[in-house]
């Protein structure tokens, strides 16, 4: 295998200008870097990606730790966090917690010893100890970690309103809202909060049945069907996420309910594969590659050790299909 002074060797330069090329370090002439990239790739030499980590004291390596990107809204969230931060000159470890804290604080774990330079989480494991570090290059995603954690969500409780309030303009009055469990401090609850402030204000009782994201598909589907079970007279429901939304749909298409004649019906999220799939669904959209965008610029923040605000909050918009 070659090595760094055959480099040097080959482009008749020294192996302090041939490291100085590779770590990007002071002023060096193009015609510099063009001779030692040249005698690399005559030479066929890589360089030793673990001794430069070692010597810059970070990895470039940026950890995204979601629930699970089998989930839509999780799934295209990734990708645009994946190609922004490959962008900006990171590679990514991706893992899936699906809830699990052990799973979680291994990957925090990484952090701490330097294995990863920085994590993006829309994980729910609040309890975990190592969250409570103050800190660490850590960007948190519609969720709430601790009171240092920057929070990048997009404006739930505007969508909150935007969603009910046109359910009351198309003439419902029995609406049902899904949201996650309400001891769950997490942004998505102000959709929650929205819903429940706006039925309010119109004389209308709000009713929320609780969906643990993290249960499973049959007992989700059990839920759901609660719904029609004990309200017969259901006239809307503003679902908290698409899938929901989607799981719904069908429900109501095996009771016999026609959306939108028997039922109005809006969902949360807007991911594209759903906009696609099921185009007629009413939903509110969220601004996921802003969202993106926004959690790897502050992420780069606390890397630099900048200061952060404790919350950003990105605008989203209705989309206006047939159900609702």
């Amino acid at each position: 295998m070659p090595k760094l002074e055959d480099v040097a060797k080959r482009a008749n330069l020294s192996k302090t200008t041939v490291s100085r090329v590779l770590n990007n370090r002071g002023y060096l002439s193009q015609k510099t870097i063009d001779k030692v990239y040249q005698a690399m790739e005559e030479l066929n030499y890589h360089p030793n990606v673990v001794a430069r980590q070692l010597y810059k004291n970070k990895t470039d390596l940026i950890g995204i730790l979601l629930p699970t990107v089998a989930n839509p809204f999780f799934g295209e969230l990734t990708a645009f966090l994946e190609d922004d931060l490959y962008q900006q000159g990171f590679k990514v470890l991706i893992g899936n917690s699906m809830n699990n804290p052990q799973k979680e604080a291994d990957y925090l774990q990484q952090l701490l010893i330097k294995q990863v330079d920085g994590l993006i989480v829309g994980t729910h494991n609040q309890g975990i100890e190592q969250y409570h570090q103050s800190g660490l290059p850590i960007v948190a995603i519609d969720r709430i970690m601790n009171e240092d954690i920057p929070v990048i969500a997009s404006d739930n409780y505007r969508g909150g309103i935007l969603a009910t309030e046109r359910l009351i303009e198309r003439g419902a009055k029995k609406i049902i809202h899904t949201n996650g469990p309400n001891d769950l401090e997490t942004p998505a609850k102000r959709r929650r909060e929205a819903y429940e402030q706006v039925m309010k204000a119109h004389n209308l009782s709000p009713i929320t049945y609780e969906v643990d994201f993290n249960i499973t598909p049959a007992d989700k589907v059990k839920i759901l069907r609660r719904i029609f079970l004990e309200h017969p007279d259901v006239e809307a429901i503003f679902a908290s996420n698409d899938t929901d939304a989607a799981q719904i749909m069908q429900i109501a298409q095996n009771l016999g309910r026609q959306i939108p004649r028997d039922l109005l019906l809006i969902g949360y999220d807007g991911t594209q594969i759903v906009r696609e799939l099921l185009p007629q669904l009413t939903t509110v959209i969220q601004p996921i590659d802003q969202m993106a965008k926004k959690s790897v610029a502050v992420l780069k923040q606390r890397l630099a050790q900048e200061s952060t605000k404790k919350e950003y909050l990105l605008p989203v918009k209705l989309q206006e299909g047939t159900t609702g």
